[in-house]
């Protein structure tokens, strides 16, 4: 079972529809009990950094996916969902993210550039298994205003620019995040899920 955490963050349903299409058995999951039966998570995030940590600590499900990332179990998180495994960041002076990776989350600070990105955009790829294939320079859709910036570049999988170069996605064992939207990238992002759920 793939739990794909529902702690009031929007877009769930294009997450958990894009996922079920790569055959997942998807559950969606606000009760912190219910991790015990799962064997990956997926965190979509939409809104802010701060609104999505207070939506998991009201949950109760803040430690218990502490708990799962210190455990290195498969995890794949998306867009603000990336950016909480990572220290804090300037949207949410004080909060704190889970830490999993050292860094902070900045805002682009791109003269002349529009903010927030949307549209689509091409990556840069390190070889990872969540990109088996899937070519070269890949285009997927992205919606923000931040990114993180690892403190580790050896961490970064993925980079993208917008402006300036920044780290699109990150990973560290079976633990993964991205910062576009692959549940609306098409092609290339369903077969960035599929390989996700290939390797749980």
């Amino acid at each position: 079972m793939l739990a794909l955490i529902d702690y009031g963050s929007g877009n769930i349903r294009s997450v958990e529809n894009a996922l079920r299409h790569e055959g997942a058995d998807v559950k969606l999951i606000s009760d912190p009990s219910r991790l015990a039966d799962a064997q990956a998570v997926v965190l979509p995030g939409v809104g802010a950094f701060g609104d999505c940590a207070r939506g998991l600590r009201e949950r109760g499900l803040w430690e218990p996916i502490q708990q799962w990332l210190a455990a290195d179990k498969p995890f794949l998180g998306i867009c603000v969902g990336y950016q909480l495994l990572f220290e804090g960041g300037e949207e949410s002076p004080g909060v704190s993210g889970f830490g999993f990776f050292g860094g902070q989350v900045r805002k682009f600070r791109a003269p002349g550039m529009k903010i927030p990105q949307i549209g689509w955009n091409s990556l840069d790829l390190t070889p990872h298994p969540l990109w088996s294939r899937i070519g070269e320079h890949p285009y997927v859709y992205f919606v923000h205003s931040y990114y993180p910036e690892p403190t580790d570049p050896a961490v970064t999988i993925a980079r993208s620019t917008y402006g300036e170069t920044f780290a699109a996605a990150a990973a560290r064992g079976r633990v993964a995040g991205v910062q576009f939207h692959p549940e609306k990238s098409q092609t290339v992002g369903l077969e960035i899920l599929r390989n996700f759920v290939a390797h749980i």
